[in-house]
Order: structure tokens, then C-alpha cells, then sequence
């Protein structure tokens, strides 16, 4: 089991960024932003401590239609999960216990991303349970820098 959960894997691309201003707030929708190590992405009001694990939120585009399926729905916008960043072409649990980097950042793995009862509130009925086993993943900033829309997430090691 530990060979394939070493095996390589296909880098994927930052396809979206968000920063949340203030709780409730609109997102918004940026091309680049700048990750602090230990606090998260300058700009967005969820800007763990220093000991945190939730310092960005990242989810996978591809689950973004899965959501969008669970609702009967053509697509869901990924301001709707309000999640930092939305990753294409990469299953984020491969990353669990891990570095990865995106752009000129060293990120950690910290935990999953579960859904909260405001998707309820942004889907209507089911919209919590649309996103269970979908919501992405937390990380930690170690290394902080600039990242970009078109970036690969590669992980380390």
C-alpha cells in the first residue's frame, strides 16, 4: 500500500481563486494572490493563526460537477463552496500527510474540508449532503509566495 500511495502523480492546475473579505460576504474572484506562511491568503478574512490548520481551502474542480450532478444541476460556481482554491486534474486526497506547492508557496495537508449547514442556505434542501465526501481539503502555509491562475499543484517528494 505504501508503494502506490508513493507512486507519482499528475501535477494539476490552480484553475480559480477566491478570498472572502468578511464573514457572509460575497466572494472574490482573483487571478493571483500571496500566501503567508502560518496564517493563509492575504485578503481573506479566514486567516488561520499560526498553529492552524485551516489556512487555505482547496477543492477539486472535478468535484465541483460532481456537487452540481448530487443537485441536479448543469454546474455549481465555485464561489457558491467558498473555498481559496479550486485545482483541476488531481484527486486532493492523494495529498493527505503531504507538501505540495503551488506556484512560488509550500503548502501542507491539514485535514478535510467538510461541508457547513450554509449549504443549505446557498443550495436549498440536500445542498449539505450534496457536498458531503466533496468539500476538498485544508492546508497549511509553510513556505508562503505568489500564486497564479494556471499554476501546477505538484506534490513533494
Amino acid at each position: 500500500m505504501a508503494r502506490l500511495l508513493d507512486a507519482p502523480m499528475r501535477p494539476g492546475s490552480l484553475v480559480w481563486i477566491g478570498l472572502r473579505p468578511e464573514r457572509r460576504a460575497p466572494m472574490i474572484a482573483v487571478e493571483q494572490a500571496l500566501l503567508e506562511p502560518g496564517r493563509g491568503v492575504i485578503g481573506d478574512r479566514w486567516r488561520g493563526s499560526a498553529t492552524g490548520a485551516r489556512q487555505v481551502t482547496l477543492i477539486a474542480a472535478e468535484h465541483l460537477a460532481a456537487i452540481a450532478g448530487f443537485l441536479g444541476r448543469d454546474a455549481v460556481a465555485p464561489e457558491a463552496l467558498r473555498r481559496n482554491l479550486v485545482i483541476q486534474g488531481v484527486n486532493l486526497l492523494a495529498l493527505k500527510g503531504r507538501r505540495f506547492r503551488i506556484g512560488a508557496a509550500l503548502l501542507e495537508h491539514s485535514g478535510e474540508c467538510h461541508p457547513c449547514s450554509r449549504m443549505e442556505e446557498e443550495f436549498g434542501p440536500g445542498g449539505y449532503n450534496a457536498v458531503r465526501g466533496h468539500g476538498g481539503i485544508t492546508a497549511r502555509v509553510i513556505e508562503g509566495g505568489a500564486i497564479r491562475l494556471g499554476d501546477a499543484l505538484t506534490r513533494e517528494g
